[in-house]
């Protein structure tokens, strides 16, 4: 069953029980690439209804809408943010026309909901128009960016607690693993003694420095450019509505959004996109250093360094019985490699916009929004079926260091450079052990040898 409706481009069939209408529609049949449809972001559509409601509400209070047509939208915005309706926003994400379709699609979805409770058809569109109705006093180049920004406040503290609960299982391993004492490395090679906990401890410190920094950068994501519509002069719109309506917006979205000093150059910046998604970047490639240093401390379990155990996930090959891998970690390092092109793809696109407007938006907001999730499950999927689970191997821990050459490290302040230089160099030559050299040559006496060797000693400054 269908209904017909009419745009610019003539009569076009659209499905009698769909809540989208024409414009929607031709976008469906225009742009099938990603196969990913608005509805895979829900805060992306809150953002939409957040907006639409926003703006109905200051555009009644300015006296611009009737109090009927006001009612009806902000109802049906309220049922979307209640989460109804989602599956009727359907555009793919990638898109031309800087964004047109979707907020179409948000505008029809909203005005369709409301002529059902005003007692009408769906597309009697004389009754309340998505155009002259729901869009009214905004353009797609205003009510786009400010929904897609509204959406990643709303994603916020998912990210952040993702992230947080992260940072507290590794410091947890810290403190179970403070006590084990392990080498050090640098570029691969034994360098001095460190403690498990210590390694754990440096985890948690480096994914604990982001919540921070990505919170001040949501700050930069609250400025919108809402009343410029069309390229930021306010065209179509009454002076006082940008102002009403971004206080609306904050009080409906819980974050305090605020106007832009200068709408046109609001309108055309992705300066603040840019930041967040290095931000992201940054957490992506952390995660993925984390993740390195899992699968190498993990390798083995015979034959490599084997300091750490992974729980088991899943049997590791088709050929090789018994044989379990870091499928986890592995996973991240992945989601870590996507997050990062998204990156790359979200500069090219600010860097591609032209005169008052980016046409981009939508690759964008498509990218941002997935480094998002993708960043929030991997976390959850890798501490609760990674890092609650790890355990120490420590009598492995501690046969690495009693073999290490680097252990003489620690003797050089006592022996001087050029011994420990000879005895490191005869180490390897012969395969004896450091310390069995140096008794050899009776170079410190037992009692300050043990106390140099003392864990606490090795791995803090001392006088």
């Amino acid at each position: 069953m269908f209904r017909q409706e009419k745009d610019l481009l003539g009569y076009l069939d659209v499905p009698a029980s769909a809540y989208y209408g024409v414009q929607t529609q031709r976008a469906l049949d225009n742009f099938q690439l990603t196969g990913v449809p608005l509805y895979h972001f829900p805060k992306l559509i809150l953002g939409l209804a957040m907006v639409k409601k926003a703006a109905a509400l200051a555009n009644a209070e300015l006296g611009h809408l009737p109090a009927a047509k006001k009612d009806a939208i902000v109802l049906a915005c309220d049922r979307i943010i209640a989460g109804e309706f989602h599956d009727h926003f359907v555009v793919d994400m990638i898109q031309g026309g800087a964004g047109t379709s979707t907020n179409m699609n948000a505008n029809e979805v909203i005005a369709n909901i409301a002529l059902e409770h005003l007692g009408h058809a769906k597309g009697a569109y004389g009754q309340l128009h998505p155009n002259n109705d729901v869009n009214l006093s905004q353009s797609t180049n205003d009510a786009y960016p400010t929904a897609i920004r509204v959406g990643l406040q709303l994603s916020h503290a998912e990210l952040v607690d993702s992230l947080a609960a992260l940072r507290d299982a590794f410091g947890a391993k810290a403190g179970e693993f403070k006590d084990i004492i392990k080498m050090g490395r640098t570029q691969l090679q034994d360098a001095v003694p460190m403690t498990l906990g210590q390694e754990f401890g440096a985890f948690a410190t480096t994914l604990g420095e982001d919540i921070e920094r990505i919170e001040g950068l949501y700050d930069l994501l609250r400025e919108v450019n809402l009343g410029g519509t069309a390229i930021g002069t306010g065209i179509n719109a009454d002076p006082r509505y940008g102002a009403l309506a971004t206080a609306h917006l904050s009080d409906i979205c819980g974050h305090p959004m605020r106007l832009a000093k200068d709408l046109i150059e609001a309108t055309s910046d992705m300066g603040a996109f840019v930041l967040f998604s290095g931000m992201t970047k940054r957490l992506a490639v952390k995660l993925s250093k984390i993740c390195n240093d899992l699968r190498l401390l993990s390798s083995g379990p015979r034959t490599g360094f084997g300091e750490i155990n992974l729980p088991a996930q899943q049997p590791g090959s088709s050929i090789m019985p018994g044989k379990v891998n870091p499928v986890i970690p592995e996973a991240v390092n992945q989601v870590a490699y996507q997050v990062i092109g998204n990156d790359l793809a979200i500069t090219l696109a600010a860097e591609a916009g032209q005169l008052q407007l980016n046409v981009m938006e939508p690759l964008i907001a498509y990218k941002i929004l997935e480094s998002m999730r993708l960043l929030r499950r991997a976390m959850d999927m890798l501490r609760e079926r990674c890092v609650v689970g790890i355990s120490a191997n420590v009598e492995r821990c501690e046969a690495l260091v009693n073999q290490s050459i680097g252990l003489i490290t620690a003797l050089n302040p006592h022996i001087g450079y050029d011994n420990a230089t000879r005895i490191a160099k005869e180490a390897l030559v012969t395969g004896k052990g450091v310390l069995e050299l140096v008794r050899e040559e009776g170079l410190l006496d037992e009692a300050l040898l043990a106390e140099i060797l003392k864990p606490a000693n090795m791995v803090r400054p001392r006088i």
